[in-house]
């Protein structure tokens, strides 16, 4: 018997019910009880009248303001903006919408489009939730790092990154050994300019000190301002003469920072996630093909990163009692915050806007998928080492 079924015939009994006698109630429920399987007590309350329900369940709150059609639409938005959070895409939702239209990936209703540019960053995950269940987890591993050359290197911790300009950077390399540091393999470079956010990732052909200081002068041509502060940690691959030298020369002040505490590289080890080892993984990867299909991701990555991604910078803390709250500024793409410093220059800034409009979102995230699978074609899978 179905519940709608059941509330029929609690219907048509419960006048009868509410007329008969002690006795004549007691065969009553007898037989609604043996027809329907019920509890007595539960029969009793619901032909006497204490328990009516509709035979419809009525769903309770406020009707749902956003259809789906709305629902759809974020999901492709979601979508072409690299599934970030709601707290971020709430701050970037016009300019990705506004790019989709105007690429022609999305034809919008005014209503449906107000309906979506309204929502709040609650309503964005509440909307999305189910759709994240559905993807997958990747797994963590830990990768090894050295010590070198650190005598004329002074230390910078985490408390002195509070008021820095444009140009004071972090970089940190991500290897993709797999599970063995045996024998060759790739790295890549990332480095973030800790006042915008501004991110550049460069493929590296190993992890000589050659190799990585030619790639981090390759960065840091890339970054659209000057190079004034670079930030490491105590890795061989960057506490060495050859890159202490090239910082010397074109006048670039060189800090590390504390052995075994990586919260003084916290910009960088926040990006090394977003920007790496999220799509790429942690599988091993040492051909010639591995380091181009990398350079093509990259060079895609970068774009969707620094024009289509907001940053929140903790603007400080509110301590009650035990409990501390951490204060956020508004959330803005690196270059957003870029052009607000008012640190680049007037042709600079009109390049990077007219590379700004230049973007369709949705075409950028295929891109970006086509240049990951390419990548995932070199993985080495079967030479993987056992550790130890």
């Amino acid at each position: 018997m179905t519940r709608l079924t059941l509330y029929e015939y609690a219907a048509t009994v419960r006048p009868r019910y509410g007329r008969a006698r002690k006795k004549e109630k007691g065969r009553i429920l007898d037989e609604f009880c043996q027809t329907t399987g019920m509890h007595r007590k539960a029969a009793t309350r619901l032909l006497g009248g204490g328990r009516r329900l509709a035979a419809v369940p009525r769903k309770r709150g406020r009707p749902s303001r956003y259809g789906p059609e709305v629902t759809e639409t974020l999901v492709k938005v979601w979508e072409a903006g690299d599934r970030m959070c709601g707290k971020l895409l709430v701050a970037v939702l016009p300019a990705l919408v506004g790019g989709l239209e105007r690429h022609g990936e999305l034809r919008l209703d005014a209503s449906v489009r107000g309906a979506l540019i309204s929502m709040s960053a609650a309503t964005i995950d509440r909307q999305l939730r189910g759709w994240r269940r559905r993807l997958g987890r990747q797994p963590r591993r830990q990768s090894a790092s050295g010590g070198s050359l650190k005598a004329e290197i002074p230390i910078r911790t985490w408390s002195e990154w509070g008021q820095v300009e444009p140009g004071s950077v972090q970089a940190d390399l991500v290897l993709h050994c797999g599970e063995s540091l045996e024998g060759f393999f790739l790295a890549t470079l990332t480095v973030v300019d800790v006042a915008t956010g501004w991110t550049e990732v460069q493929p590296v052909w190993g992890i000589g000190m050659s190799r990585v200081g030619g790639a981090v002068e390759e960065a840091s041509r890339r970054l659209p301002v000057a190079l004034r502060e670079l930030h490491t940690d105590n890795g061989g691959e960057f506490i060495n003469h050859g890159l202490h030298d090239w910082c010397r020369r074109h006048g670039v002040r060189f800090t590390r920072g504390r052995s075994y505490k990586k919260n003084d590289q916290a910009y960088v080890e926040q990006r090394n996630w977003l920007a790496v080892r999220r799509s790429v993984g942690y599988d091993r990867y040492s051909s010639q093909a591995a380091l181009a299909a990398l350079g093509r991701l990259y060079s895609l990555s970068r774009l969707q990163l620094n024009f289509l991604r907001p940053v929140r910078k903790l603007a400080g803390k509110e301590r009650a009692g035990a409990r501390v709250r951490k204060v956020y500024d508004a959330p803005r793409t690196p270059y957003q915050r870029l052009v607000d410093s008012g640190a680049l220059s007037e042709a600079t800034q009109a390049q990077m806007e007219e590379q700004f409009l230049a973007i369709n979102p949705a075409e950028l995230q295929r891109r970006i998928e086509l240049a990951l699978r390419a990548v995932w074609t070199c993985t080495e899978r079967s030479e993987r080492r056992k550790v130890g």
